[in-house]
């Protein structure tokens, strides 16, 4: 393998930051897809701290764990101020389909800590299965005399409401494209991910919808490190519970910084920070580790059994 061409893998590799699956693919034929036949795994664990102020309407905090992937974590009706920590820790497996498309799966798991100061004090906790997602990603073109264009479109399988557990009421479809300019890469990422109305603990609850947008930038130090850095633009429409809107609609700007590191040629480490610069008050921190299983030691236990 050239220097080149790992530059161009694991510059790309950090511009969509894992996640958790879908378009935070990594941007090479390689690394952004699966190689037919092929299994890659990926652990995640993002850290979120949000503070909010004046009067809530139980509106769910959403924890970002990928470039189109976010956790709800719920939150309670009120007057006060309302300190959250929330961890979620996203466990992902994929598969190439075909030299251009890829299935992929993941299930996450939160755990939060909410401090609330209004007519007393209060700590409440929550922790549990978060959700659980199918998708697809498919390459429509190759970064070659125009940028690579990448779509990706998921459901999902479970996702659990404060009053119960839904399935299958939320989509995701959305498109990345990347263009490499030694010792650039550029890239963008927009999705939009479709809430229908679900069962709610008796009452008929329909999340809001969010349309998001982000761009990027990933500059490689050598064949080992790449950062990264790029913004985020986001709309989230407000909830609908049993008719009634709660809140309203919000959009919101942040700022994202990311590093990535190759520890080897099947193992990549991304470390990434989302800090929020106009909107809602608060930051993420992530780490994500994704691992892809040896082809050819694949093929040598295939021969071996024969």
């Amino acid at each position: 393998m050239t220097p080149r061409v790992t530059f161009y893998r694991l510059a790309i590799v950090v511009l969509a930051w894992p996640l958790a699956a879908r378009a935070e693919l990594p941007l090479t034929i390689e690394d952004l897809l699966s190689g037919k036949g092929q299994f890659r795994t990926e652990l995640g664990l993002v850290y979120a701290n949000s503070e909010r102020r004046g009067v809530e309407a139980g509106e769910t905090i959403l924890v970002q764990t990928g470039p189109a992937a976010f956790v709800a974590v719920p939150t309670r009706v009120g007057a006060s101020t309302a300190n959250t920590d929330a961890f979620v820790a996203t466990l992902g497996l994929r598969y190439g389909l075909a030299k251009d498309t890829e299935l992929y799966a993941r299930a996450s798991m939160q755990a939060s800590t909410t401090r609330r100061e209004g007519m007393s004090l209060e700590r409440t906790s929550d922790s549990g299965f978060a959700d659980a997602w199918l998708g697809l990603n498919h390459r429509f073109l190759k970064d070659d005399k125009t940028p690579a264009l990448l779509g990706f479109v998921e459901a999902a399988l479970a996702e659990k409401q404060q009053g119960g557990t839904s399935h299958g009421r939320s989509w995701l479809v959305g498109l990345t494209t990347y263009r490499a300019i030694d010792p650039l890469v550029l890239s963008a990422t927009a999705a939009w991910r479709l809430h229908f109305s679900r069962a709610d603990g008796g009452q008929d609850l329909k999340p809001g919808n969010l349309f998001l947008v982000n761009p990027s930038v990933g500059f490689a130090v050598n064949d080992k490190v790449t950062l990264t850095g790029g913004m985020q633009w986001r709309l989230r429409q407000a909830d609908v519970r049993d008719g009634l809107v709660q809140g309203v609609r919000r959009t919101s700007t942040d700022l994202t910084l990311g590093l990535g590191y190759a520890a080897s040629k099947q193992s990549t480490l991304n470390l990434s920070l989302r800090a929020n610069v106009s909107g809602s008050s608060g930051a993420e921190m992530g780490l994500t580790w994704l691992y892809k299983l040896d082809r050819q030691t694949d093929k040598a236990a295939e021969w071996a059994t024969k």
